[in-house]
């Protein structure tokens, strides 16, 4: 058989070699854009706001859900103002941070032998108070 009765291969277009024609052509790209960006960021300049006040959240900021509960403690704290100027913020964060010791302490504060709840009616009715006003504040949180 002979070679002219052979179909020929379809030929591959001409592609630029990727260095330096393709580099150098995206680099002219992306200095367009950025001469574009620096242009429109000079022309039209964002405006400054006012200054940042670190102990004042504005009012549309929310902490995650499983935050909501201290947060919401926080805000409550004011109940406290007669004592003090800075005892809603002082209650605020030392209660919290107490009750998350005694969490992390209460293995080893009661050493007593294993018993059923019913038995520790306190702890028990503690336990369910404590429980009743996380999720309660957690809820009041999320709708305030």
């Amino acid at each position: 058989m002979s070679r002219e009765s052979e179909p020929a291969a379809p030929r591959e277009p001409d592609l630029l070699p990727f260095w330096p024609h393709y580099v150098l052509s995206e680099f002219i790209a992306w200095y367009i854009v950025l001469g574009v960006l620096i242009t429109l960021a000079a022309l039209f300049p964002a405006g400054l706001e006012e200054k940042a006040n670190a102990l004042q959240t504005p009012e549309h900021v929310k902490p995650e859900w499983y935050f909501l509960a201290v947060y919401q403690f926080l805000k409550v704290a004011s109940v406290f103002a007669s004592l003090g100027s800075e005892a809603p913020r002082l209650t605020g964060i030392l209660l919290p941070a107490i009750g998350m010791a005694l969490l992390f302490f209460l293995p080893f504060l009661d050493r007593g032998p294993k018993r059923p709840a019913r038995r520790r009616p306190l702890l028990l009715i503690l336990t369910i108070l404590i429980l009743a006003v996380v999720i309660a504040l957690t809820v009041w949180g999320q709708y305030s």
